[in-house]
């Protein structure tokens, strides 16, 4: 009778805390830690005074809510560390990501920057080759144009000579021909002749001139 009559009374004293497990612990998440804590601390309570009380049914449910509480606060700490894992996880991909845009980001403007420098030193070498042609066709026409000038003033030279001394004959053949007439055409047959040849150089030199100004033209051209 006092075994019974003391399970009578803590089955009273327990049904309030079976309704607020009813009722407003099966409103949380069955992982949620106060839940899994009161439950927990039920089952404890149960299975004790099952135990004591030799009650085997209520020693047995005390020990499986108890179990169960274990178990699901155990599934819930694996949660939140495989969470843990996965938001670590989650952020070395994001940081992997980024790293691997800002390397791609970088090789993209190096290939670029060696692209633009490849392009102006091509650039350079193109208008360094232009500047030394130029240079060298002007020097070229310059001592063409030197040679030329030098030619030219040599056969004008040659021919101012040679009308000298065309008129230092002419007048000798004169002043002879006055005093000595059989001389007078042999004279004027040699000054003829000399004539002549001073017409050949006068035409070498109109040739030189105009081959002169041709050559002008055509590197001008």
């Amino acid at each position: 009778m006092p075994v019974a009559l003391l399970r009578l009374q803590y089955r009273i004293a327990r049904f309030p805390f079976q309704v607020v497990a009813d009722t407003v612990m099966t409103r949380l998440d069955s992982e949620t830690p106060a839940r899994l804590f009161y439950e927990r601390s039920l089952g404890t309570v149960d299975a004790v005074v099952g135990g004591a009380l030799g009650d085997a049914n209520l020693q047995s449910s005390g020990a499986a809510l108890v179990e169960r509480s274990d178990a699901l606060s155990r599934a819930a700490r694996l949660d939140a560390a495989a969470e843990t894992k996965r938001e670590k996880a989650d952020a070395q991909l994001r940081s992997t990501r980024a790293e691997a845009t800002s390397e791609l980001q970088e090789a993209r403007e190096t290939r670029q920057k060696e692209e633009q420098a490849a392009r102006e030193s091509a650039q350079q070498r193109t208008r360094n080759a232009a500047e030394s042609a130029q240079k060298r066709t002007a020097a070229a026409k310059r001592d063409a144009d030197v040679a030329a000038n030098k030619q030219a003033e040599a056969v004008e030279k040659a021919r101012k000579n040679e009308r000298e001394a065309i008129r230092a004959e002419e007048q000798a053949a004169a002043d002879e021909a006055r005093s000595k007439m059989e001389d007078a055409a042999a004279k004027r047959g040699e000054a003829a002749s000399r004539r002549m040849r001073a017409d050949k150089l006068d035409d070498l030199a109109d040739n030189e001139k105009e081959k002169r100004q041709a050559d002008r033209a055509g590197t001008d051209a």
